[in-house]
């Protein structure tokens, strides 16, 4: 039996919690085929709510810690939402005209490309898919569409206020 590295937000500063749910995934449940990336490759619907006061944006990742890689993978990165976003529906991470607010955009995973790509890990365990929405301070973050996924990680966690996780697993 193998070990599961910590969740990198264990070692992050601590910031506050909030709301976050989905109707398409549930905490500590198996990803759905629509999903994954050899599925659906559907982002899932997440909604959220009791931001802390002083957000001014929003962003959404989808990291998968159990890689194996030595540093996890990126599946998604939707960033610079307007602050009064409380949901992405369901295949929202599908591309840029998903994303509500003119400033939005994603930013670049790890497979490479600048959408939500769903769960795609080698044979053996499961991997945690930990989809986090981030309340930031600012409302733009300083970042790119082609800027790597670990310096996008950087600015968020420079800029966050709050941050709730809702994790799943899919093996295969």
């Amino acid at each position: 039996m193998s070990v599961r590295p910590p969740l990198p937000y264990e070692f992050l500063p601590q910031v506050p919690s909030f709301q976050l749910s989905s109707r398409d995934i549930t905490e500590g449940g198996t990803l759905g085929r629509e999903f994954i990336h050899g599925g659906g490759n559907l982002s899932p619907q997440l909604a959220w709510s009791g931001l802390p006061e002083g957000t001014r944006s929003i962003a959404v990742t989808c990291y998968d810690p159990d890689a194996p890689t030595g540093s996890g993978w990126w599946h998604w990165l939707a960033l610079n939402l307007p602050a009064d976003t409380a949901e992405l529906p369901r295949g929202a991470g599908a591309s840029d005209d998903g994303l509500p607010g003119a400033a939005s955009f994603h930013g670049r995973n790890d497979f490479p490309s600048n959408k939500y790509d769903g769960a795609a890990p080698p044979p053996g365990a499961p991997h945690r898919y930990v989809f986090a929405v981030h309340a930031l301070d600012v409302e733009k973050l300083d970042v790119t569409a082609d800027t790597p996924a670990a310096q996008i990680g950087f600015n968020i966690t420079f800029h966050t206020l709050g941050r709730a996780l809702l994790t799943a697993e899919y093996g295969v």
